[in-house]
């Protein structure tokens, strides 16, 4: 009985074999076959399946091997996200078949469903990986850690492109700051990059370092007419050949004019752009805004307070006035009545003589 589970646990390693498989590589899935071989297997399928179980096993590792090898599909390698993937999902079904404690019969349907399951899946994370992840740049030289399924060494593989990135026009005004970014999409996921190199290309095929560092960018504030012309981009790496060129061509503007913006109210719908629109909208919506009933009241209360004090200084106001013409009244009356009393015609002396003479 024993070498009949020696064969069955080879064969069930070989249907993960790299060739197609490449599951095999993770020693995680050779240590859950061990562990099958020498716990499950023993006390779960009877002796007299062994044979059909070899046939159906030997059937498929050969549906395996059927995993196409093209440049499209697949090509012998992938990364370790994808293999870590590949060998949880078969992990995560062989302990389900374990742990249901499934025998003979049932056992043979349940490992086998789940071999050709795993076969389908493998083969659909390898092809995305072989579309999206395997040497994913356009240009330039990108270093990418792959395993080979064949052997299961993992080592870095150099993705080769054209070193020439292209060419990039910029245009900045005058007294403006001019930015020249080199950085690509892949270069944050590649390994043995070192610096950014940026170079001042002159006429006479002759270039000047202008800075050098870890930054992908060359920024130099308030440029002038001078700073016109050509700049190279470099990105180096740990093997001395370079990862990406780009040839940036750079045009001074005149001096950006400064608009005063007009009025929101001049600005017609017609003339103004949907921001404007949009700012005059929010203007006039909070300027007819009708006040809180909180700050109407107060405005009352205030008003109020400052009309009464009003009304009260021009009471006394008055009231003092009155009181100084009913004085002046009373005296008026009091001194014009006494003088009127002790005031006597007086008869002219002569007048009185004539008479008595007569």
């Amino acid at each position: 009985m024993g070498p009949h589970f020696t064969l069955l646990f080879s064969a069930l390693a070989g249907c993960l074999l790299p060739a197609e498989g490449c599951v095999i590589c993770d020693p995680s899935v050779v240590l859950a076959l061990k562990s099958l071989e020498k716990d499950y297997l023993p006390g779960h399928l009877d002796a007299s399946l062994h044979k059909t179980l070899m046939d159906k096993v030997e059937k498929a590792v050969a549906d395996f091997q059927n995993l196409s090898l093209t440049e499209d599909a697949y090509m012998g390698v992938i990364d370790e996200d994808t293999l870590q993937k590949a060998s949880s999902s078969l992990l995560k079904d062989l302990k389900r078949i374990t742990d249901s404690d499934v025998k003979d019969n049932l056992f043979v349907k349940e490992i086998f469903w789940m071999l050709r399951w795993q076969k389908e899946a493998l083969a659909t994370s390898v092809a995305r990986f072989q579309r999206e992840a395997y040497c994913p740049n356009q240009c330039g030289m990108m270093l990418q850690t792959l395993i080979w399924c064949m052997n299961c060494k993992k080592e870095v593989h150099a993705c080769r492109k054209s070193y020439d990135c292209g060419e990039r026009d910029v245009e900045v005004p005058r007294m403006e700051d001019m930015i020249l970014d080199c950085e690509l999409n892949w270069h944050k996921a590649s390994e043995g990059l070192t610096d950014y190199s940026f170079y001042r290309v002159w006429g006479n095929n002759t270039e000047t370092l202008v800075s050098k560092g870890k930054e992908p960018t060359l920024t130099k504030p308030m440029v002038g007419p001078e700073d016109a012309g050509d700049y190279r981009c470099e990105l180096d790496t740990v093997n001395s050949s370079p990862a990406t060129i780009i040839l940036f061509h750079v045009t001074v503007l005149p001096k950006r004019v400064e608009e005063e913006n007009p009025s929101p109210n001049i600005v017609t719908p017609g003339e103004a752009s949907p921001t404007q629109i949009s700012e005059m909208t929010s203007e006039s919506s909070i300027t007819l805004q009708p006040p809180k009933p909180e700050s109407m009241l107060k405005g009352r209360l205030l008003g109020l307070l400052i009309g009464g004090f009003l009304a009260l200084i021009i009471g006394l106001t008055f009231a003092l006035f009155r009181r100084r013409k009913v004085i002046d009244f009373i005296k008026s009356s009091l001194f014009g009545l006494g003088s009127g009393a002790d005031e006597q015609p007086q008869v002219p002396k002569e007048k009185d003589t004539d008479s008595m003479d007569q």
